[in-house]
């Protein structure tokens, strides 16, 4: 383990966002890593916007809960769009896993306002000097959820690694849906070894 680590996440409820604060938030438990998970669910019915907040490391009631503006190591972000609500969080330096999901909200399909792409996504990545790791959805095996995917990646390619091994958070989904062991393994090992898309 190394220093203070602050986990930026933010997606659309539906997409099981607040989840992977909470397996991070289980396996530092286990650990006995000091962490603090601050979700915001009062949006997370399905399509609404979903923020969480995870600061590893520190002892409890010595920081405030939230993460300051270019504060967070890592950002994971399960929609397109959503990334750019969360670029001005991340520090220089600072991981990016993008599932590059699309869900368009409400002022998109009536057509007030465009929806981003990907190249728009990237250059402002790039533009706060962060680092991109881009999942494609469609390298998503048909049946598996794109959260543990996702988390899948974040465990293989940023200093998360400095935390957790691969089988402490693999232990901890195993522990969580025990019916449902063998897929989700095999969801998490997917997001583990998955492709890394250039943009």
């Amino acid at each position: 383990m190394s220093g203070y680590f602050d986990i930026y996440t933010v997606g659309v409820g539906g997409q099981g966002v607040l989840t992977i604060s909470d397996i991070i938030t289980l396996a530092a438990a286990e650990k006995g890593i000091g962490i603090n998970f601050f979700p915001t669910k009062g949006m997370a019915q399905r399509g609404g916007f979903v923020k969480a907040q995870l600061r590893l490391g520190r002892e409890q009631g010595t920081y405030s809960p939230s993460i300051s503006e270019g504060g967070a190591d890592l950002i994971v972000s399960m929609e397109l769009s959503e990334t750019l609500k969360a670029v001005r969080y991340g520090k220089r330096g600072a991981d990016y896993v993008v599932l590059g999901l699309r869900w368009q909200p409400t002022a998109v399909m009536l057509g007030q306002t465009p929806y981003p792409d990907e190249k728009q996504v990237a250059d402002e990545i790039r533009a706060a000097e962060g680092v991109l790791h881009y999942l494609d959805p469609s390298d998503i095996p048909s049946g598996m959820r794109g959260n543990l995917y996702t988390l899948g990646a974040v465990c293989a390619h940023t200093r998360i690694k400095e935390f957790f091994n691969k089988d402490d958070i693999e232990n901890i989904i195993a522990d969580r849906w025990p019916k449902a062991k063998e897929i989700n393994a095999a969801t998490f090992r997917a997001g583990y070894s998955a492709p890394l898309r250039t943009l």
